[in-house]
């Protein structure tokens, strides 16, 4: 069953990535979101997010100064902070996915960008690392290992977490969920009953969570 949820896994992201056109979703008078892909993810792999977010009543943005989300921590979260700048966003809620969750974490620390931003709302998001990055080949996901000095350095900052909700499938098979691993101490923590890491992005129920999280944070 776990293969097939990976094979399933994949087969989503590359569907995912490929769909054409981008969506209006400006209006609405719910809080502002502001989606934050993955590494290797462009927004169109939140593309369905976003829609349940936008049915929902939220004006909903993206950064497209991230293009494919290879860089460094410290530098997506200041591309991050300039994208809040930039369209002035305020009482915004960001959602991330899996990096993403880890660069909003970051940008939240940011003077320019803390008072901006309502809370987090990440979506299975390595917070303490994946031991799977440690010994992968490109270096962009070897920097999302435990042992990376800033993957420690973010998991020891803590005053965002009163203001972040993780989300997490019962079975990710890039985020497994370590024995040690120290919870998020102030933060809300749900495990939704899915498997995968890419493919409960399409999923109606993750949508339902993601949106009472957005509402919740920015009430």
């Amino acid at each position: 069953m776990r293969l097939s949820a990976r094979l399933a896994d994949y087969a989503w992201l590359v569907r995912a990535q490929l769909r054409p056109g981008r969506p209006d979703w400006s209006g609405g008078t719910g809080a502002p979101v502001l989606l934050v892909p993955g590494i290797w993810e462009t927004w169109h792999v939140l593309r369905d997010l976003g829609d349940a977010l936008h049915r929902a009543g939220h004006p909903v943005h993206v950064v497209p100064g991230l293009g494919f989300n290879s860089a460094d921590l410290d530098v997506s979260a200041g591309v991050l902070r300039d994208r809040l700048l930039a369209l002035d966003l305020r009482g915004a809620v960001l959602v991330g996915h899996s990096k993403g969750g880890l660069i909003a974490k970051q940008a939240m620390a940011l003077p320019d960008a803390a008072d901006r931003v309502a809370g987090l709302v990440a979506v299975a998001t390595p917070f303490a690392g994946s031991r799977y990055a440690t010994w992968f080949p490109a270096r962009p996901v070897r920097r999302l290992s435990p042992r990376d000095p800033a993957i420690r350095r973010l998991a020891a900052q803590t005053s965002s977490h009163a203001r972040t909700v993780a989300l997490r499938p019962r079975y990710d098979p890039h985020v497994p969920r370590e024995a040690g691993a120290a919870p998020l101490a102030g933060a809300v923590e749900v495990e939704l009953p899915l498997e995968g890491h890419f493919r409960p992005l399409g999923d109606a129920g993750l949508h339902q969570a993601v949106v009472q999280a957005v509402r919740g944070l920015a009430g």
